[in-house]
């Protein structure tokens, strides 16, 4: 299971596999506005994460503490400890994960022939500008707004 933060399969230049090599509806738009704006994305696989590893943990520590009743002759009460405490931990460390998380993202304002409409996408503010941008349509309503500057990039010194 991979570290993706959440909402970055949202954001306008990700690609589907079945939307790659394709052709796809795009024209010239005007950016009028772009505003901050907060994305809800799923956040299930970070869940998930945080209760195999509760899980794993919880089963560690129960493991020894299962040993030390088995060692005085109790196997199982011990075995019985580690199955409650890795099972318990697991759903503990799950439960304090959200299920949904808020992630950075525009409202962009836009001129498309003479109407004015606005799309709120996944992305950083610095990634777009009032001007020129291509939105490319990938269904029916579905607008995504390519990014049309370049955040600067942070210095090492």
């Amino acid at each position: 299971m991979g570290c993706q933060t959440p909402g970055e399969n949202l954001r306008s230049d990700v690609y589907r596999a079945d939307q790659v090599n394709s052709a796809q509806q795009a024209s010239v738009v005007t950016i009028l506005a772009v505003l901050p704006a907060k994305i809800e994305a799923d956040n299930t696989q970070q869940k998930q994460a945080a209760q195999l590893a509760g899980g794993f943990l919880g089963a560690v520590a129960g493991g020894v503490a299962g040993s030390n009743l088995a060692g005085h002759g109790n196997k199982t009460a011990g075995a019985t400890l580690g199955a409650l405490g890795g099972g318990g931990a697991g759903a503990f460390a799950g439960s304090l994960v959200s299920d949904k998380v808020l992630v950075e993202g525009v409202s962009i304002t836009y001129d498309q022939k003479g109407n004015t409409l606005n799309s709120a996408q996944v992305g950083k503010l610095c990634e777009f500008m009032p001007g020129k941008a291509v939105v490319i349509s990938t269904g029916p309503g579905v607008t995504r707004i390519q990014p049309n500057a370049t955040c600067p990039v942070k210095s090492s010194t």
